[in-house]
Order: C-alpha cells, then sequence, then structure tokens
C-alpha cells in the first residue's frame, strides 16, 4: 500500500462553514476557520517542561517473585 503525499497548494479553497463557531469560510479541507484556529492556539500553548516527581508505588503493590529471587 502506497502513500500518497498532499500539496496543500494543490487544492483550492471552497466556501465550506467552520466547524467550531459555524460560520462561513474559506477553506481548503473541512475544519475550523483562521480566527478559530488561531483561538486554539493561544489558549492552549503550552510550552514542554520537566516535572522532578519520583514514583512511590502504593502499598498494596508488591514485587514480584522474579524480582525477589537471588541470582
Amino acid at each position: 500500500m502506497a502513500l500518497e503525499h498532499v500539496e496543500i497548494g494543490d487544492y483550492d479553497p471552497l466556501d465550506l462553514t467552520c466547524l467550531r463557531c459555524g460560520g462561513p469560510a474559506m477553506l481548503r479541507f473541512v475544519g475550523m476557520c483562521e480566527p478559530c484556529t488561531s483561538q486554539i492556539r493561544e489558549r492552549f500553548s503550552g510550552e514542554a517542561r520537566e516535572i522532578d516527581a519520583v514514583y512511590v508505588p502504593k502499598m498494596n503493590v508488591t514485587p514480584n517473585a522474579v524480582a525477589l529471587k537471588d541470582d
């Protein structure tokens, strides 16, 4: 099965309805209009951060027999 490469410039914008706000928009593919896309990117623009956390198992978690086996 072969993959096809799609160039966005090969498709002309169509008069479609934004899936988020319901307003008319000129879009190449079904989806959100540019203002809605900008709002989503601004609202959820999280940046990666390092978290200093150590996993501590619950008290009812016990190691299995293989982990306890002496060599």
